[in-house]
């Protein structure tokens, strides 16, 4: 069989597929561009279905002025309290290994005589 002689001739590339290639690769980049910005900017749409989900702004006025300020202390109190909690939640167990000899009988399919290079070397 006779190799395949590939080149490549630039002459042969006409004026459309030049354009359909650079249509498609800006197709491509800008849908990547548009999808980008939308991951950027999607924590705006949560924030304004959540502000919409909560109601007007004249329906809680007492509950949207007062606002929850937590301290540094506080957060390293509940993080402490969450994190001995977890760590207490499994009892502590003994690991111990046994190795145990197990026998078994002889099984041909498992035999390495039988191997596909073994059978190559008659060749």
């Amino acid at each position: 069989m006779e190799p395949l002689n590939i080149t490549f001739d630039p002459s042969l590339i006409d004026h459309y597929s030049l354009v359909i290639t650079f249509a498609g690769y800006l197709i491509v980049l800008g849908a990547l561009a548009i999808m980008a910005y939308f991951f950027t900017r999607l924590h705006t749409l949560q924030d304004f279905l959540k502000k919409r989900k909560l109601g007007k702004p004249g329906d809680n006025e007492q509950e949207q002025k007062t606002k929850v300020v937590m301290t540094g202390e506080e957060n390293a109190a509940i993080a402490a309290a969450l994190y001995l909690f977890f760590s207490e939640l499994h009892d502590e167990e003994k690991y111990v290994m046994t190795i145990r000899k197990v026998s078994k009988t002889y099984s041909p399919w498992s035999s390495k005589i039988y191997g596909i290079l073994n059978t190559m070397k008659h060749w």
